[in-house]
C-alpha cells in the first residue's frame, strides 16, 4: 500500500486525526522524483503508525497556496490536524521515519 493521493476535498479529512505527513510534489520536479519513492516505501513501513500521503501541486494549487508552498518538494508534518513541522527539500527516510515517530 503505498502513500495516499489527496485532494482539497479530501485533505482535512485526512489530517483531522493521528499523525500524517503529506508531500507536496509535481510530476515535473527533479527533486520530487527522489522524494517520492521514500514517502511511497515509508507508507508501506508505517502504515499502522501514521498515514502518508501526496499532493500534486498541478492538480490543487489551492491546497499549496493554503499552506505556503512555495518550492517542491515540501513535506507537511500534521499531529491531530495540527501542522507540526515543515520541511523544504528532499529529506532522507530515516529523518521522516523519526520525526513521524517522535509524534505516534
Amino acid at each position: 500500500m503505498g502513500a495516499t493521493a489527496l485532494t482539497k476535498q479530501s485533505f482535512q479529512n485526512e489530517i483531522q486525526s493521528g499523525v500524517t505527513l503529506v508531500d507536496f510534489w509535481a510530476p515535473w520536479c527533479g527533486p520530487c522524483k527522489i522524494q517520492l519513492p521514500i514517502v511511497e516505501e515509508l507508507a508501506g513501513e508505517m502504515k499502522d503508525q501514521a498515514t502518508l500521503a501526496t499532493v500534486n501541486v498541478d492538480n490543487e494549487p489551492e491546497l499549496a497556496s493554503q499552506f505556503g508552498v512555495r518550492s517542491i518538494p515540501t513535506l507537511l508534518l500534521f499531529k491531530d490536524g495540527q501542522l507540526v513541522d515543515t520541511m523544504v527539500g528532499v529529506n532522507p527516510k530515516n529523518v521522516l521515519k523519526d520525526k513521524i515517530l517522535n509524534l505516534v
